[in-house]
C-alpha cells in the first residue's frame, strides 16, 4: 500500500509529465483557455479515482488522452454549452498565443487546424503535433486505422481550403 506522501508524489509527477500536452489537445478542442483548463483537471481527477492499476506509460498516455478527448466531447455537446454564446473575438486572441516551439508566430497552420471539425482536428492534431502513428491514434480514439487514414486525409484537405481562403 502507497503512503499519501508517495501518491502524491505520483500524482506530481505525472501531471509535470503530460500537463502540457493534455492542455494542447483539450484547448484544441475547447478553443478556451479557462475550459481547456478544466478539461485538463478532469482528466487528472478522473485518473486519480480510477484504481485500475495502468499497464505501461504507453497505456497511461493513451488513456489520458482518450479521456481528455472524451470530456472535451462531453463537454461539447451538453446542452449547456450549446445554449451559451462564445466570446468569438477572445477565443481568437487565446488561440493566437497558443504556438509550439517549431513554430513560427505568422504561422496560420495552428489557426486552420483550429477551425476543424473535432473529427478531423483529432486526428490531425495527434498526427502532427503530437508525433502519433496512425496505429497510435487509431488505438486512442477507439477507431480504425482506415477511419484515421481518411479522417487525415480529408482534415488536410479542409486545412488546404482554409488557407487558401485566407490568402
Amino acid at each position: 500500500m502507497e503512503h499519501k506522501f508517495e501518491k502524491e508524489q505520483r500524482w506530481e509527477d505525472l501531471a509535470g509529465e503530460y500537463q502540457t500536452m493534455l492542455y494542447r489537445i483539450a484547448f484544441s478542442n475547447m478553443k478556451n483557455r479557462a475550459d481547456a483548463e478544466d478539461v485538463v483537471q478532469e482528466a487528472f481527477l478522473r485518473y486519480m479515482k480510477d484504481e485500475k492499476p495502468i499497464q505501461n506509460k504507453e497505456h497511461e498516455k493513451a488513456w489520458l488522452i482518450r479521456t481528455t478527448i472524451h470530456i472535451c466531447m462531453d463537454i461539447l455537446k451538453s446542452s449547456w454549452h450549446r445554449k451559451t454564446v462564445a466570446l468569438d473575438e477572445a477565443s481568437a486572441a487565446q488561440a493566437k498565443n497558443v504556438w509550439l516551439p517549431y513554430q513560427s508566430k505568422d504561422d496560420s497552420t495552428l489557426e486552420a487546424v483550429l477551425q476543424l471539425p473535432v473529427h478531423y482536428r483529432n486526428p490531425i492534431w495527434l498526427f502532427y503535433y503530437e508525433d502519433y502513428s496512425i496505429q497510435e491514434i487509431a488505438v486512442v480514439l477507439n477507431e480504425k486505422e482506415g477511419t484515421v487514414k481518411t479522417r487525415l486525409r480529408r482534415g488536410r484537405e479542409e486545412i488546404r481550403k482554409i488557407l487558401c481562403r485566407n490568402c
